[in-house]
């Protein structure tokens, strides 16, 4: 399906045109048929040579511009209608300005009531007027509602214009911007909006972009029609379940769950009045949405919106700027960044300009984050900058230094905790200022390694600091006589043997810790094994002790880490046995 906008002077004859195309009735509401004129948004299709061609009637009366503005900004071409018997009017202008400033490029110009007036000048005109724009030089057709005159060429040309359209994207992330709301009996709320990308099947979830509410898609409606799936381009009628009529409004946007980005505050590039001439109080169209913003000048070009209502904004959506006060569109803005920086310091709003100017603003981004989650990147429309480690974007000249400043901060770290087994992942983590995941890749080639959620030396034991070592070695000579009457506590403490000290020779290979304050030297395991070999089994505690010439301080404790590592069983007796090998 392709859709397309008509836009137009009132009583331009737009509405007679796609009835005359389509034989449907576009000008649904009551108020609409009684008023003979377009209020809301109206909608029908026709297929022309297997081409369907779905049509955005929209208001053309000055008091419905918004409307009009809800019913072009989803669409990426235009019929443009123009009496042959009254020429260029007000609405025509303020029309052709707002589809110029959301940078429609795709177009047809149709010249109506072609009976009633001579259309060649006013096409000429109305040309000349369109290719100033975004449009360029588009075609045109005259046509006569009332004789049917030049609907066959009308015909022709928008399957020639349809075939000339971007092709959507049909797995993008799903933002369909809400134009109408209405309740359907038997069915309950529904909504209706142009999606122009990616798909919507029954049963999705989605989120709503005003209140963050989750809704699924009880049902769906395109061309007339119940579909199980639709995919971009397409007018769809959206049933949702979980959701009142009364909690909905135009220009919130139905979201695929955790994709976009939600912001009040957005950098723009404007096109049309220069960025220091718009009023500071204007109001942003955008999709289907329509908010009042404050407009802060950065640039000539460029400005600083912020939204009293926040959106869910990609960067390069193109909006307008429409003045309600005097009820003209001064400019067009596209969305340059969706999470600028704030602006705090005496002269930021210059620099934030020539920022905009002279850099991508991906790679800006990415540079003021140092570490960016690539998923964060595509919520913000941003394309993939910076160097990629996994999920992750990371600025280059950031990555660059992390490897020294890694170095730098486990030095300063092995310093200060001489007896620490190592730096926690999580330290190292929040000095650096990058997620634990890609401390690996940042330690690559600096001579450390992560393990057990310590960043060391890889295969280098902790060191002892002299004072330490000393220590231990007066524990071993002592030891070397007697390997099982292990040091009492108040020895250990004299000697300056804590808890961490221990717990560091341990590691060093050197004592082995079979409590807190109980220790005995390298190899005594094994030792102690051999003697209990020469014992008839099973054995008790107390022949244990005898054998190893021991107190029960040293003996019980040491039989458990001796079940712990499989060299001895403990029976439900209590005795024990070697286990086979042991």
């Amino acid at each position: 399906m392709h859709v397309l906008a008509t836009a137009g002077h009132v009583d331009h004859g737009k509405s007679t045109l796609v009835r005359r195309l389509t034989g449907m009735e576009p000008d649904r509401l009551a108020e609409e048929q009684r008023r003979g004129l377009t209020v809301d948004l109206g909608f029908a299709w026709i297929e022309i040579d297997g081409t369907v061609l779905a049509f955005v009637d929209v208001p053309g009366h000055e008091r419905f511009v918004p409307n009009m503005l809800a019913g072009v900004g989803p669409v990426a071409a235009a019929v443009f209608v123009v009496a042959a018997d009254e020429g260029w009017q007000a609405q025509s202008s303020e029309h052709l300005a707002a589809l110029d400033a959301f940078g429609v490029r795709h177009g047809l110009l149709v010249v109506t009531k072609a009976d009633r007036a001579d259309p060649r000048p006013v096409a000429a005109a109305a040309r000349d007027r369109l290719a100033a724009t975004t449009l360029g030089d588009v075609p045109a057709v005259a046509v006569s509602g009332r004789t049917g005159e030049g609907f066959d060429e009308l015909r022709a040309r928008l399957v020639a214009l349809a075939r000339r359209l971007p092709q959507p994207d049909a797995d993008a992330d799903v933002r369909l911007w809400i134009d109408r709301v209405f309740t359907v009996r038997g069915a309950g709320t529904v909504v209706t909006g142009t999606l122009g990308a990616g798909r919507l099947a029954t049963g999705d979830e989605l989120v709503l972009s005003g209140s963050g509410r989750r809704v699924v898609v009880r049902g769906l409606q395109s061309l007339g029609r119940s579909r199980d799936t639709v995919t971009a381009v397409a007018r769809v009628a959206v049933n949702l379940r979980g959701v009142d009529r009364d909690e909905l409004r135009r220009g919130e946007a139905l979201l695929t769950p955790g994709a976009w980005h939600g912001t009040a505050e957005v950098d723009v590039r404007v096109r049309g009045d220069k960025a220091a001439e718009l009023h500071r109080e204007l109001v942003l169209h955008l999709g289907a949405a329509a908010v009042p913003c404050r407009v802060r000048p950065l640039g000539t070009d460029t400005a600083r919106l912020t939204l009293r209502v926040a959106l869910p904004v990609r960067a390069g959506d193109i909006g307008v700027l429409r003045d309600p006060g005097e009820h003209r569109v001064p400019a067009g803005a596209e969305v340059l960044d969706p999470s600028p920086p704030p602006l705090r310091r005496r002269g930021a709003a210059r620099a934030r300009a020539r920022e905009l100017d002279e850099h991508d603003a991906a790679a800006a981004y990415v540079r003021r984050h140092r570490v960016v989650a690539v998923r964060e990147l595509a919520a913000l429309g941003f394309a993939p900058a910076g160097a990629r480690l996994g999920r992750w974007a990371v600025d280059e000249e950031v990555l660059a230094g992390l490897p020294r400043q890694a170095g730098e901060r486990f030095a300063a770290w092995s310093a200060a905790e001489p007896l620490a087994a190592g730096m926690p992942v999580e330290a190292l983590r929040r000095d650096l200022g990058i997620p634990a995941e890609l401390v690996p890749e940042v330690l690559t080639g600096t001579g450390l390694e992560v393990r057990d959620g310590l960043v060391r030396k890889p295969g280098v034991d902790a060191e002892l600091p002299e004072p330490v070592a000393r220590a231990v070695a007066r524990i071993e000579r002592r030891l070397a006589e007697e390997p099982f009457h292990a040091p009492e506590a108040d020895d250990l403490a004299a000697l300056g043997l804590g808890p961490r000290e221990l717990a560091a020779a341990e590691r060093a290979g050197r004592l082995i810790r079979l409590t807190d304050t109980v220790v005995l030297a390298a190899g005594a395991l094994e030792m102690a094994a051999r003697e209990l070999a020469r014992l008839d089994l099973p054995f008790t505690v107390s022949d244990a002790r005898r054998a190893w010439h021991t107190t029960r301080r040293v003996a019980v404790p040491l039989l458990e880490r001796l079940d712990a590592e499989g060299v001895t069983h403990r029976r439900p007796d209590g005795t024990r046995v070697l286990r086979q090998g042991g």
